[in-house]
């Protein structure tokens, strides 16, 4: 059973259902809008945990992996739950930190239909993710780390993290850079090194083309290939993520026919199921659809982790869902 871990946030997110009466349209874009002054009735109301190492732990444990998860957590009501769900989940938290006197990071989610929503949020213990409380011996045993979003204060982690992929023997290494490292660019040393040390780059188009400063994410993704990524994933929603391994390209579109009921955790989602997949031996290509088909299921559901696969309903379901991948020539 390969040991994985995840390091960045983990949040506890409050999901409040709108009505679509609240959705307003201007100038192309959309808003939920709440007038000042008014009660206004909700659908439901819906507890569940989430952030992005929190989604990607639980998602590795589910698909047979011994996860681990590496984050900070308040001593408060949404911390315990948090920890109460990652026993459940058979997460691991020995790497993780709990700090007394302090909010756990907490989200209010407004959803409205077809998987629109507004996120208001508190990043709470996540900033006090650093190097003083980041347990590298322990992290540099494990076969396969996942360095989620970061608070830009725990961008000081970075250095610890270069020195466990510089090992002669080191583990194999996804990345979904966060705000603070996609604004700083490729000419940021340290982002030029993990870079370099990466085995699965994880981006949005908007997040790729920002930190790539490119025209467009088909030259974003020759930028991050010839700089040392060795996969790459730019995913852009319902057109479904562009890749390659720097040998091919692949376009893998999205399922057809999935009711869309909340997006929350989509991202985390693909980035596990195609994590796993390179885990397990498969190509890029198959490990592609282990991403698509896992995020499909997540949207179908409310919260980012009630509708991730276990290993079992993935390989069934890479078994009988005819995803068909596009490969060319890099």
């Amino acid at each position: 059973m390969p040991k994985t871990i995840s390091i960045g946030g983990a949040t506890y997110d409050l999901f409040i259902r709108t009505g679509e009466d609240l959705i307003h349209e201007c100038s192309g874009d959309k808003s939920i809008a709440l007038p000042l002054g008014s009660k206004i009735k909700v659908k439901d109301v819906i507890e569940t945990c989430g952030g992005g190492a929190n989604n990607s732990s639980v998602g590795l444990s589910r698909l047979g992996c011994s996860a681990s998860f590496c984050g900070v957590i308040g001593s408060d009501q949404w911390g315990d739950k948090l920890i109460e769900n990652f026993k459940k989940e058979n997460v691991n938290t020995d790497c993780a930190t709990i700090v007394e006197d302090e909010v756990t990071s907490f989200s209010v989610i407004l959803s409205a239909s077809g998987g629109e929503r507004c996120i208001l949020y508190t990043p709470g213990t996540n900033v006090h993710l650093h190097d003083a409380n980041f347990n590298k011996e322990a992290i540099s045993k494990m076969d396969w780390v996942y360095l989620n979003h970061i608070q830009e204060g725990s961008c000081v982690i970075q250095d610890d993290i270069i020195e466990m992929l510089a090992k002669e023997v080191p583990p194999r290494f996804t990345w979904n850079p966060g705000g603070c490292q996609i604004d700083e660019g490729l000419d940021a040393p340290n982002n030029k090194t993990l870079l370099s040390h990466t085995d699965l780059l994880l981006l949005n188009e908007e997040e790729a083309i920002a930190f790539t400063k490119s025209q467009s994410k088909e030259e974003a993704l020759k930028i991050l290939i010839d700089i040392g990524a060795k996969n790459v994933c730019i995913t852009h929603g319902k057109e479904g993520t562009l890749a390659s391994d720097g040998e091919k390209t692949y376009h893998c579109p999205c399922l057809k026919g999935i009711e869309v009921i909340d997006t929350t955790g989509a991202g985390d989602a693909f980035g596990t199921g195609v994590t796993w997949g390179l885990i397990s031996g498969k190509s890029l290509s198959e490990a592609l659809k282990a991403g698509t088909i896992n995020a499909a299921s997540v949207v179908s559901k409310i919260g980012a982790q009630a509708g991730l696969l276990t290993d079992i309903e993935m390989t069934q379901r890479l078994e009988s869902d005819e995803l068909s991948v596009d490969v060319q020539p890099f």
